[in-house]
């Protein structure tokens, strides 16, 4: 796949941005009111792949969890990195997860 072909594969975003926000231990309350919006309705549309969050709120949630905005985002051509650099950290802890994750990515 060339660059000009690379696009945002949206459901698999809104997985990882919900196991990011899990991992970190906030809740869709504490994304909403770290980012100012009125209801926390955009977010669980992230969560489930219906849109992306805008450009401002990509910036915010990248210093919330401490990653670059594009770190946030999954490719249409991406590979499975993720799921290694979790097991990394807490292996014992997140196996149930891992495997819920990769069934989400491959479905």
């Amino acid at each position: 796949m060339k660059a000009s072909e690379t696009s945002i594969n949206i459901r698999k975003t809104g997985i990882r941005l919900k196991y990011l926000a899990k991992c970190n231990g906030y809740s869709v309350k504490d994304i909403q009111e770290y980012l100012g919006l009125c209801c926390p309705q955009s977010i669980y549309r992230w969560y489930k792949g219906k849109i992306l969050p805008s450009i401002d709120n990509l910036l915010r949630l990248s210093e919330l969890y401490g990653m670059h905005m594009e770190e946030l985002l999954v490719k249409d051509n991406a590979n499975v990195i993720f799921i290694f650099e979790i097991m990394a950290v807490k292996p014992d802890r997140y196996i149930k997860r891992i495997n819920a994750y990769m069934s989400e990515m491959t479905a």
